[in-house]
């Protein structure tokens, strides 16, 4: 890969790339990536992990913020006719136009700064993607595969896991990547489940009642859906209201929501 293109990392793109070779045929091994799939990268950076991937698809789409990097991916990928690049926000960035052909596969070292709400963006087009494999902050990653009583679980793992089946792979040390971060980042898979476990009636109170549910974590149930529900609701959903909201489940959560809807 060409390195006569220097390219400093800029803090605004929360820009860290990675240059370990063991760890991206780690990634890209993680990905299993087939020929002629589409998979779509973002914020491919200089182009890294695309080499690893585009070499067996021989296509691939990604989407790239920082124009200064578009002309250093076009040069270091010279050789595969067939990278898309779209220069975009991928926070606005319409995913579901890339499925045209079939469901879609995402990959990509986020930006720390941008990673939580770039999910939620995803994942309102999980029915159009098969997978995704992302390099997060590691306590991201924790947050994402969180268990019901973990001190970790939260609303990002209550939503990502109504989406999704979420599985932490391996950890990867700053020293993997220039500039080096202050912290660990881990690899996750994110594969968006073909029939939804528990189906929400509406998505919008399910995500109402989850950032309710944790607004004041420490409370209990009865304090923090005051006014929303009572004993009666409580026990018709076979719920503690005793209990804190890190010990629900992503089933006890929709269960609320649909509880909620029906009452309105």
């Amino acid at each position: 890969m060409s390195k006569s293109h220097p390219h400093k990392a800029r803090k605004r793109f929360g820009q860290n790339f990675l240059h370990d070779m063991g760890i991206i045929r780690r990634i890209v091994a993680c990905i299993a990536p087939k020929e002629g799939q589409r998979i779509v990268e973002i914020g491919p950076g200089k182009g890294a992990l695309t080499e690893g991937i585009i070499s067996v698809t021989k296509r691939m789409d990604v989407v790239e913020l920082d124009r200064d990097l578009i002309p250093i991916l076009r040069v270091n990928l010279f050789r595969y006719p067939d990278l898309t690049v779209h220069e975009a926000d991928a926070m606005k960035f319409d995913f579901e136009s890339l499925a045209n052909e079939g469901n879609i596969r995402v990959v990509g070292n986020l930006p720390y700064n941008i990673s939580t709400p770039l999910i939620f963006h995803l994942l309102s087009f999980a029915e159009k993607i098969d997978d995704m494999h992302f390099m997060l902050q590691k306590e991201v990653v924790d947050r994402l595969a969180a268990r019901p009583g973990d001190n970790l679980y939260g609303r990002l793992s209550v939503m990502a896991q109504y989406y999704c089946r979420v599985e932490s792979l391996f950890i990867v040390g700053p020293e993997s990547f220039d500039p080096p971060p202050k912290v660990d980042s881990a690899i996750v898979r994110m594969m968006p489940h073909k029939t939804l476990p528990f189906v929400a009636n509406d998505l919008k109170m399910l995500e109402d009642m989850v950032r309710i549910g944790f607004q004041q974590r420490r409370k209990t149930l009865r304090n923090n859906y005051k006014g929303v529900l009572n004993d009666e609701d409580f026990a018709a959903l076979g719920i503690d209201p005793s209990l804190r909201p890190e010990r629900l489940d992503v089933e006890d959560f929709v269960n609320i929501a649909n509880h909620v809807s029906k009452k309105d």
